[in-house]
Formats: C-alpha cells, sequence, structure tokens
C-alpha cells in the first residue's frame, strides 16, 4: 500500500522559516528589472525558494485538506495524481497544487493538472471567459516547463475527470474549494462516479483559513467570526514553498491546446467584451499588487470610501479567478504594518474576516442568493413594507441601461459596465437604491445579483452574493431606523454620498446623467 492521502510531512521546521508566520515574506536580495523598482514576480519567486525546497521540506497543516472519499490511500500500480483545478487557476501559492505535488512525490508518481471548461456559467459573458481563460493559457505554460502535464477537459466535470482518472489510471485526486452550489455539485458528482479506490481530497487555496477550521456554523456576522479566523492566523498565514519542478515524467502527453478556438466555441453572450485595464493572469495581478502597495496602500485606510480617489487595490478580479492568492498579497501588504498601520489593518479586515464571512455564508446557507437565506427580522420587515409605494419604479433594461433619475447611480452602472468594477463605496448605495426602485425585494435581489454577475469581473462571487444580500436584506448587519420600503434595512441616500465626496466629480468621470421619463 502505498502513502496514505493525508500522509504529514516532516515536523522538522527548514531552517529558512525562522521569521514568524505573521511576519511576511523575508526580503530576500531581488535584481532590480532595468534599474528600476523590484519585481515583486521575482521577489516571491525568492521568497518561496527561502521558504523551502519543495513542499516536502515544508511544514504542511493537514487540516488545510479535507478527504472526500471512503478510500484514503493510493493503491499500487497507478501512474499518477491528478489535480483537478477548478477556482484557484494559479501554480505558485496554490495550496491545492502544493499538496497534490506532495502526494505525487511521496508515491513517486508523475503529476497531472487538469480544468474542466463548462460551455455557459451562470450569467458569465465573454469578458469572464477571456480573463479567465487566459489566465489558464499561463498556467498551462508554467505547468508545461515544470514538467507537470496541464489537460483542458471540456463538458460535464462528473463525465470528464473520472474518466481521465480512469482512462489513465490516476491514483489520487485533489481538488480546491468553492462554497457555491453549482462548483460543490461539481465535486459530488466526481465523487460519486470516480472509481471506489480513488482518493478524492479537497484543500481550501482560497482562504487563508480553512472554512471548515474556522467555523463549524453560519455565522452571524464580522464580529463573530473575527476572533475564529485571527486565532487561527498564526498557524495559516505562512510563507508558500515552491512548486518544483516535478521528477516523475508522465507516462503520456496532454493534447495540444487552439485557445483561440476554444473561445470561438463558447455558448456565452459576447456583447460584454473584455476590459483593458485589467491584465489576467498571475503576472498581471502580481503587477497590480505592486501598484497597490507603492501607489495606493497609504491612503487606503482615509480614502478608500472616496470613489473619486484612486485608493483601492484593485485586485479582487485576480482573486476571484485564483490568479492571485489573497494570502499573497496580505504577506507583502503585512510587511509595511509599521509605516501604514491603519491602512494594513484596513485591508487585512477586508481581505481576511470580510471576505472569508463571506465563504462562511455561503458554505453553511444553502439560500445564500435569495431572500429565503435572510434573518427572520430582515423578512418580516421587508414584507411589512412590500405594499409601500415607490415614487421611481424601473424595470430591469432600464436599470440597465443606467436610464434613472439618479445621475450618481447611473456614473456607478456605467463604471460597472464599462470597467468590469463598482468602486466598493457604491456598490452598497447602487444595490439599495435598486430595492428602493423596483417593485418588491426579491426583484431586487435578483437585479441585482444579474447585472453583478453579468457585469462585474468578480462576479459570480460569495463576497458579491453577501454584498448585494448585506444591501438588500440586511446579512451581517443589524435593524435599523425604520422607512418607507426599506423596513429597518440599513439606507443610504443621495445627500448622504454628497456629504462623504464630490459625487459631481465622479457622475462626470463616467458619464452619467439623469434621464427623466417623458
Amino acid at each position: 500500500m502505498k502513502k496514505s492521502a493525508s500522509s504529514s510531512s516532516s515536523s522538522s521546521e527548514p531552517a529558512a522559516k525562522k521569521h514568524k508566520p505573521n511576519d511576511g515574506p523575508p526580503a530576500p536580495a531581488v535584481d532590480k528589472v532595468d534599474g528600476g523598482p523590484e519585481d515583486y514576480v521575482a521577489l516571491f519567486k525568492a521568497d518561496r525558494k527561502a521558504t523551502a525546497k519543495s513542499i516536502l521540506d515544508f511544514d504542511f497543516s493537514k487540516k488545510r485538506v479535507r478527504i472526500l472519499s471512503d478510500a484514503k490511500s493510493i493503491e499500487d500500480g497507478k501512474r499518477g495524481v491528478l489535480y483537478w483545478m477548478s477556482r484557484d487557476v494559479r501554480v505558485q501559492d496554490n495550496w491545492a497544487f502544493l499538496f497534490a505535488q506532495k502526494l505525487a512525490l511521496k508515491n513517486d508518481l508523475p503529476l497531472h493538472v487538469c480544468f474542466n471548461l463548462v460551455p455557459k456559467f451562470l450569467d458569465a459573458t465573454i469578458r469572464h471567459f477571456k480573463f479567465m481563460l487566459k489566465g489558464l493559457e499561463e498556467v498551462a505554460d508554467e505547468c508545461r516547463k515544470l514538467n507537470i502535464p496541464f489537460h483542458l477537459l471540456r463538458g460535464n466535470a462528473g463525465d470528464n475527470v473520472p474518466e481521465f482518472v480512469r482512462k489513465h489510471k490516476i491514483g489520487g485526486v485533489v481538488c480546491d474549494f468553492s462554497p457555491l452550489r453549482v462548483p460543490m455539485s461539481w465535486v459530488d458528482e466526481v465523487k460519486q462516479a470516480l472509481p471506489m479506490e480513488v482518493p478524492l481530497c479537497q484543500v481550501d487555496a482560497h482562504n487563508i483559513v480553512p472554512v471548515w477550521v474556522t467555523s463549524d456554523k453560519l455565522e452571524y456576522a464580522a464580529r463573530t467570526i473575527r476572533t475564529k479566523v485571527n486565532k487561527n492566523l498564526p498557524t495559516y498565514l505562512t510563507p508558500f514553498p515552491p512548486l518544483v519542478k516535478h521528477p516523475f515524467a508522465a507516462t503520456f502527453e496532454a493534447d495540444p491546446i487552439n485557445w483561440t478556438k476554444v473561445l470561438d466555441t463558447l455558448q456565452v453572450d459576447r456583447s460584454v467584451d473584455a476590459v483593458e485595464w485589467a491584465t489576467p493572469g498571475y503576472v498581471g495581478g502580481v503587477k497590480t499588487l505592486q501598484s497597490f502597495v507603492e501607489k495606493r496602500l497609504g491612503k487606503f485606510n482615509d480614502k478608500r470610501n472616496d470613489p473619486t480617489e484612486n485608493a483601492l487595490s484593485n485586485l479582487s478580479p485576480w482573486f476571484h479567478f485564483g490568479q492571485l492568492s489573497v494570502q499573497r498579497a496580505i504577506l507583502t501588504v503585512k510587511k509595511y504594518g509599521k509605516r501604514y498601520s491603519e491602512s494594513v489593518a484596513s485591508f487585512c479586515e477586508e481581505a481576511i474576516v470580510r471576505r472569508e464571512l463571506s465563504d462562511n455564508f455561503c458554505f453553511h446557507n444553502k439560500n445564500y442568493d435569495n431572500l429565503k437565506g435572510a434573518y427572520d427580522w430582515a423578512r418580516k420587515t421587508l414584507d411589512d413594507h412590500r405594499k409601500d409605494k415607490r415614487v421611481y419604479c424601473y424595470s430591469r433594461g432600464e436599470l440597465e441601461a443606467a436610464k434613472t433619475h439618479d445621475d450618481l447611480w447611473n456614473a456607478a452602472q456605467l463604471q460597472m459596465v464599462k470597467e468590469g468594477k463598482m468602486h466598493g463605496f457604491l456598490r452598497m448605495y447602487w444595490a439599495k437604491k435598486i430595492l428602493e426602485w423596483t417593485k418588491t425585494p426579491e426583484e431586487a435581489l435578483e437585479t441585482a445579483i444579474y447585472l453583478n454577475d453579468r457585469y462585474s469581473l468578480d462576479g459570480r462571487d460569495p463576497n458579491g452574493y453577501v454584498g448585494c444580500m448585506w444591501s438588500i436584506a440586511g446579512i451581517h448587519d443589524q435593524g435599523w431606523k425604520e422607512r418607507a420600503i426599506f423596513g429597518k434595512i440599513r439606507y443610504m441616500n443621495y445627500e448622504g454620498c454628497k456629504r462623504k465626496f464630490n459625487v459631481n466629480a465622479f457622475v462626470v468621470r463616467h458619464g452619467g446623467k439623469a434621464h427623466h421619463r417623458k
């Protein structure tokens, strides 16, 4: 019998890991690029090299892994280990990929990676698929250099992954984790169809603290999950070891991929095209992280709620598609804790506590995207005010076209349509106005989710669902002063925005204007 899927690594700490986990990565000497600033891609590569030789020399926490199958170990005579990549589309800084390599190395087996592409996914458009596929192309190229074949499967994962396992005598499968119902159903289907002797292991490579470690229940708010997350950070907020060139060559090659043809065969809406400001893939994500740290981090705490200021990280598209590790971003930002203590604390609150709260909500609440998932008080107050008169009432088409009387709302909608991103503060205002301007709270929530998922690069994400649920259904919030339509749901208005920032400057920048029905 070969090594168990949950087999632990050596308990000895590598010499390079003397710094405390929360201190962030060490700062090794890195060659300057053309005499310019540090190249973060090279910096992170040096950090991984300084952390450990490979995953076998790293103290990997077994709690990052859940074994979903009855089979616990890889049988003799198998010909490889498979990492089924889905949510976390990157090679380095990926705990699921690292665990798959660990399993393959311990069993002297080749390592394969597959991504199962579906021709249509929820309300994703060609904008989202182009971003994802460019990242996948980068992954495939890096895998080839590491002697790890990358396979692009097409269609239903429940059929394709087990078929691949049987055909190539794969001994173990590792998958990453998503709390959303469709990806979870894919995992269940694969689990049911895998050969009984093949272990299926799941690794939460998206959160810093795995969802199943943080809490075994639905958390009520940030205040109830914050301590649970923070107490686990010393264990899980560690540097990453490198994914290394795999020493065991595969017995078969991956089929060549024509990425242009792949794009052409997708059954998606092509009217919402790619944006220019965001370069897909790991390298693009790292460059955005570097620009945030060097140019915007210092004003993040004071200016992040001002849509006229360029103070946000802008990292959410790369986080959503798994092209950049949130953990890598946190390790990098925390190096500036003494210089920008308040901004670092604010960024960590948003990127760790709030983000992991969203995954907790979607994992433990099957109604994460409808009013059945709201608290009793919120459902009651919305129901009590269901028949309140709406001064303005807009169709989905009018909202999508930014044809309301509110020039600020229209500007925010136009920003999302054109740039694939809306400023975080205005996302709240935007969603709350949809509640105010639609016939029912159910229609409001459906419309907000539809528009966000259709246009935002980070749509179809736990953060997006929770953001809409917080704005419209009071999730992770409390009851406030009772008002028409909103009931006790927190209220936001135009005058409040004017007190916070220069509304006119934002409207002019994004071409918003007020529309009035004739």
